[in-house]
């Protein structure tokens, strides 16, 4: 029924990235019609694609330079994104995108009609969220330990696979090229289908296009309040 996909990326001021994107305006990142956002929210945006049904959901964006960026002197570079994605009486989703919320998370929660899910990439923890509620004030106690223990039961997971060498945080990334180069060689299945890497894609255009088109008219009102224009 609803989802909220998380995906940030950190920057600083002592940033090596940030640093070397701020001082050239010829940065192959300034280029792309996204920018940053184009180099980034793919992968939070896959994971909601994947749920849909809908080819072309609506999609309401709204995007900002942070303060930390703006005082840098950085004017182009949109690094906060809220968006927006539903389907007509269907399916809806959040997506956000930060370089300056704390923690800097990489979530994806999926919400159904009984009960929901939350995975954490960074932590590698998957939780079950259970949608009935106790009766009376055990919904104070018996939640929490319930959560408790699923994410002992993750550390334990976690470690059991860290102590037999086959904890690796680039597992997901392995599989599916090894899975893309199968369907080249031997035509295997692909590991993500072409409507939901068309369905990303749209999601993304749109999304760049309320960007593009609202930050040009904020710069032109900018440019006309300080008198610069006719």
């Amino acid at each position: 029924m609803h989802m909220e996909s998380y995906y940030c990326y950190e920057l600083t001021e002592t940033s090596t990235y940030a640093k070397a994107l701020l001082a050239d305006k010829q940065h192959w990142v300034r280029k792309l019609p996204g920018q940053l956002l184009h180099n980034i929210i793919s992968h939070g945006i896959a994971r909601i694609a994947e749920f849909l049904t809908t080819d072309t959901p609506q999609v309401i964006a709204h995007g900002f330079t942070s303060p930390l960026l703006a005082s840098m002197g950085e004017k182009e570079i949109v690094d906060e994104l809220r968006v927006v994605i539903s389907e007509e009486r269907r399916t809806t989703a959040y997506f956000t995108f930060s370089s300056q919320m704390r923690p800097s998370l990489h979530q994806f929660r999926i919400y159904g009609p009984k009960n929901g899910l939350l995975l954490d990439q960074d932590n590698e923890t998957l939780i079950r969220l259970r949608g009935a509620r106790y009766k009376s004030y055990l919904e104070q106690f018996v939640p929490p330990l319930a959560l408790a223990k699923q994410y002992l039961g993750n550390v334990s997971w976690n470690a059991r696979k860290f102590l037999a060498n086959d904890f690796h945080m680039k597992s997901g990334m392995k599989c599916l090229i090894e899975s893309f180069y199968l369907s080249i060689t031997d035509g295997a299945p692909l590991p993500i289908s072409y409507r939901e890497i068309l369905r990303t894609s749209r999601i993304m255009d749109a999304i760049f296009f309320q960007i593009v088109t609202k930050t040009n008219d904020w710069n032109q009102d900018h440019l006309e309040s300080q008198g610069q224009t006719r």
